[in-house]
Order: structure tokens, then sequence, then C-alpha cells
């Protein structure tokens, strides 16, 4: 990947997403709901890292299609933990600002990965 900005965000939204689920787990005893958040949150960069070392083209834009299918599903996660009263308005607009920057990130590098097909 020749663009750094999406592997330092999604790690570092990884790291939010990481201390978010400690949070959960230790401060409102929810489990459930914080570990689909923490897996989905985490494998967006896991899934960027992998692309930077795709096979082809090909497995490059699937692997950022999936990176982007995970932040959008770690959107829903956090929606559904502010919407529960796990997550007050402050933090819920802040990581999911984040959120949908990475979607935004990771919807731009499809389209420009597929048009360069």
């Amino acid at each position: 990947m020749k663009d750094n900005v999406v592997k330092e965000k999604s790690f570092a939204f990884a790291l939010r997403v990481v201390k978010l689920s400690k949070y959960l787990n230790q401060d409102k005893h929810e489990y459930v709901l914080s570990k689909q958040l923490l897996r989905s949150g985490t494998a967006i960069g896991a899934l960027v890292r992998e692309a930077e070392h795709a096979e082809s083209r090909a497995d490059f834009v699937h692997k950022i299609a999936m990176a982007l299918k995970e932040a959008n599903e770690t959107l829903y996660w956090l929606e559904l933990l502010h919407y529960g009263d796990y997550i007050d308005i402050r933090g819920f607009n802040s990581i999911s600002q984040d959120c949908i920057e990475l979607l935004k990130l990771l919807i731009t590098i499809v389209k420009s990965a597929k048009s360069n097909n």
C-alpha cells in the first residue's frame, strides 16, 4: 500500500476499540456486544495489514473490501452500545466519527483499486 494513512488510522482505531472493550467489560459488565465490537473493530486494521502484502490486485481489493465490511459492522455495534446506554453521547460521537472516517477512506480505496483494474 502506497498510502499509510489508512494503516495508521485503522491501528489507532483498533487501539480505541480495545480500550473501549476493556471499559465495557470492567465498568459496565457488558461482555457480549463488547466482544463483537472488539472482533470487528480490530479486524479492520488486520485486514489492511494483510492487504499490504496481497498476492494480486484482486486479493488487495478483496481484503480492503473485507475491512470495509468490518468497519460497517463495527459502526453497527457502536450504535447498539450507544442506544443500549452503554456508551454516552460524547464517547459515541468521538469513536463513531473515527469509524466513519475509516469507512470513507476504505470506500475510496476500493473504488480507486477497482477503477484502476
